[in-house]
């Protein structure tokens, strides 16, 4: 759905670009509620979703001419993944019979499951898609029991047929040991080559079911997916549960209380398609001069001004797991790069949003992301969209921290606080315990890898809970990690190891006591709290090592010698020294006594003494810039 700022232009460009369905509000009206079909595709990643949806869309008649259609988003275009859950409504005739399907194409990474735990609110059913090849994988596991505890039907469809090692018999068998599917349900097709794709579009109409609702009863909608447009405000994409709404009607939102006029309804076929009204079962876009995005609030019930109704039940945003400072690149950017942020996190309900300070950076915010991935493709589209040029920081966790003394629990507000800036770190002797935030990790793995994956578990502080054979060849595996040691590197090694077979997934498991400590670096003595960061003990003197050896190559030289230091509490773990310019104040002797080249050098000495006493060290703001960026 491409409804940011500046993609009104390419909206306007689909309108023309695709054909869209013509008589779509007569189409509407002839539709009942049993020939409504809501669904998802949820897969692991690279499994084939989009492409698959690319294949249904040629079959509902629209013509295709790039692969991917939905992944409209030029990150997503760059970096070949889904990113953003896209809509399409689709009209199709079987047996004689038209009907509509609310088609919703999902992320598999990861990092990106808020849209899938989104995604699945408005359906009834879902496409199960797994790749022949590769078989079942972690995302796979996790993607399929959260559509089940929704209670959705599942459609099972194999992919990737075509391959040269594809193994549809084997795969089936996983599904029935794994998930107690059928294999005769199995639909086994290829969505590049178009095998099978003939089938899909029947079984999901004979197989999946028709929305539960009545409408008779009071218009009651959930809002699962909303969008800023500069013309429009924020646009909200709507499932109708009950009753019906139309241009004109005033609505109200229960989460904020305030009423709004609606200003359009439209459907997206891709392409955006104005209707009149929208009926019970029905997924479409709902404008209404939201002009915050704070007043589009994700799993929102909206109904009729004056008509009181009970709350649908919604659903939360996921936990935000990673930490992140970002900046505008000078201060005069702080407003355009603030507007941006929050029509971009309006498209993005996952990341959280809070008010920092920095005394090299300047205001800025503390953001909160599902994983690593997710920030990178966040700041690449506040970049691409909204021509930002933000400064990242180097993601952290927030951990949780029980502090003692009558003054420190007054000053943070409580015996038990979180930090996810180091520099807001109580002092160490106030500090009673650390928590540090658990995750529960799938991975999945061939045995030939077995051994270095569970190294480098036991090098990341892992302990594993569960080993399962799914055949001859994989084994699934469940470790509890600490989130620390896995949200920079973990996936890229693991996948390094592996040649890029295994798959990895996680889940949020809670806070776990831990050694944790506070690192700072001293500047001839002087703590600088910009340059702190939270370790766990055991690595505290390689990190230590590693800090200080990249602050030597970055600070630039001065007039006098700076000791760079690396400390826990008041031991010192690792030193390097930049040594200071030197500058010759001997040049201009031609001769005499040595006494008077002494006397120099000797007053040349004190002045550089009394300097380090008196001097502040001053490093530049790309210094740290380059320290704390990732």
């Amino acid at each position: 759905m491409m409804l940011n700022g500046k993609h009104n232009l390419i909206f306007r460009f689909l309108v023309r670009r695709f054909s869209s369905y013509e008589g779509v509000p007569e189409k509407l009206r002839d539709i009942p509620i049993e020939r409504i079909r809501n669904f998802c595709i949820i897969a692991h990643v690279d499994h084939g979703k989009s492409t698959l949806a690319d294949r249904l869309l040629e079959k509902a008649g629209l013509k295709i001419d790039r692969p991917q259609i939905l992944d409209s988003l030029q990150v997503e275009k760059e970096r070949g993944i889904t990113v953003k859950a896209q809509t399409v409504s689709l009209f199709y005739i079987h047996e004689n019979k038209e009907y509509l399907l609310n088609l919703i194409d999902t992320p598999g990474h990861v990092d990106f499951s808020n849209e899938v735990h989104r995604s699945l609110a408005p359906c009834d059913g879902a496409i199960l898609l797994v790749d022949a090849n590769h078989g079942i994988q972690a995302q796979t596991v996790s993607n399929y029991f959260m559509a089940v505890s929704r209670n959705l039907k599942i459609l099972p469809i194999l992919n990737k047929i075509d391959l040269k090692n594809a193994n549809p018999e084997r795969v089936c068998q996983d599904l029935m040991s794994m998930f107690d599917i059928d294999p005769e349900g199995v639909l086994k097709i290829s969505a590049k080559l178009g095998v099978g794709i003939e089938n899909v579009i029947p079984n999901i109409i004979e197989r999946l079911p028709s929305p539960k609702t009545d409408p008779e009863a009071p218009f009651r909608a959930l809002l699962f997916d909303s969008a800023y447009d500069r013309y429009r405000g924020a646009l909200s994409l709507i499932n109708v549960r009950e009753g019906e709404v139309s241009v004109g009607q005033e609505i109200t939102s229960v989460a904020t209380g305030k009423s709004y006029e609606v200003k359009s309804l439209s459907l997206l076929t891709p392409a955006e398609v104005p209707i009149d009204r929208l009926s019970s079962g029905q997924v479409g876009l709902l404008g209404c001069n939201m002009r915050s995005g704070k007043e589009a609030v994700i799993g929102d019930t909206i109904h009729l001004k004056g008509v009181s109704v009970a709350q649908l039940p919604g659903f939360r945003p996921q936990q935000a797991m990673v930490f992140a400072g970002v900046y505008p690149p000078d201060q005069s950017k702080y407003i355009s790069l603030r507007a941006a942020i929050e029509k971009l996190t309006l498209n993005d309900s996952a990341v959280t949003v809070t008010p920092d300070s920095n005394s090299a950076l300047g205001q800025g915010w503390r953001l909160g992301f599902l994983g690593l991935l997710h920030m990178e493709v966040f700041c690449q589209r506040l970049e691409q969209e909204y021509d930002t040029e933000p400064i990242i920081t180097a993601p952290s966790v927030t951990y949780k921290v029980k502090i003692h003394g009558a003054k420190a629990i007054k000053a943070h507000g409580g015996e038990e606080i979180t930090v996810s800036n180091p520099a807001l770190l109580p002092d160490t002797q106030n500090i009673t315990e650390f928590h540090e935030p658990q995750i529960l990790a799938t991975i999945i793995t061939p045995t030939d890898f077995l051994g270095p994956v569970i190294g480098l578990c036991v090098e990341r502080r892992g302990v594993q809970k569960t080993s399962t054979h799914i055949d001859s060849d994989r084994v699934m595996m469940t470790y509890i990690f600490p989130l620390a040691e896995i949200v920079l590197d973990f996936y890229d090694r693991l996948k390094s190891l592996t040649s890029g077979y295994a798959s990895f997934d996680y889940e949020d498991h809670g806070y776990q006591v831990t050694n944790a400590v506070k690192l700072k670096i001293l500047l001839n003595g002087q703590e600088v709290e910009e340059l702190s960061s939270i370790v766990h003990a055991s690595k505290a003197q390689v990190f230590a090592r590693q800090l200080v050896a990249k602050l030597k190559d970055i600070i630039p030289r001065q007039m006098v010698q700076i000791a760079i230091q690396a400390a826990v509490g008041g031991k010192i773990l690792a030193r390097e020294t930049i040594k200071p310019y030197r500058k010759d104040v001997t040049a201009k002797l031609y001769g005499g006594d040595v006494t008077r080249r002494m006397k120099l050098l000797r007053q040349q000495a004190e002045g550089k003494k009394k300097m380090r006493s008196i001097a502040n060290i001053s490093i530049p703001r790309d210094t740290f810039i380059s320290i704390l960026k990732r």
